[in-house]
């Protein structure tokens, strides 16, 4: 289970990671989109009429932050109870409470678009907790006692 922990704990760093990835990608591609002469409002966001190739990535960006990156999140935490892992309930009780503030932001910024910088924060502090919880389930791989079948004997 220890494994189980470093693996889920790994997987919410990486997802973030991605999750950065795709918001660039779809800003940039975005930002193109309008020089070119692209045209962004509501009608056309409300019919799809907003086409660009890197759309894609505002999707990926949306469905991994609000299912991928919350089910792995609640994984860990469940993995946590069963890792025998010092500290481990209490580093995947903060990626998830990191995760569901993180999804809150990313909802409300769309009413107040300062919480974008939030976001953004928050993303950095999950990504670290994340990386610090697969860094304690590393540890606890790495350092569990090795069976030995080697007889010790005693000098008397």
């Amino acid at each position: 289970m220890k494994l189980v922990y470093k693996v889920l704990a790994s997987l919410v760093a990486a997802e973030v990671a991605v999750q950065a990835m795709m918001v660039v990608l779809g800003d940039a591609g975005l930002f193109k989109y309008v020089e070119q002469g692209g045209v962004i409002d509501k009608a056309a966001a409300e019919s799809g009429g907003i086409e660009f190739p890197e759309f894609f990535a505002f999707v990926v960006h949306g469905m991994n932050g609000m299912m991928v990156i919350p089910l792995i999140a609640l994984l860990l935490l469940v993995s946590s109870f069963f890792a025998k892992i010092p500290g481990a309930v209490k580093g995947a009780a903060l990626v998830v409470l990191l995760v569901a503030v993180q999804v809150s932001l990313g909802l409300l910024g769309h009413q107040i678009p300062a919480l974008g910088a939030l976001h953004g924060l928050n993303a950095l502090l999950l990504f670290s907790a994340a990386v610090h919880a697969a860094r304690r389930g590393r540890g606890a791989v790495v350092s569990a006692p090795a069976q030995s079948h080697a007889r010790v004997e005693t000098v008397a």
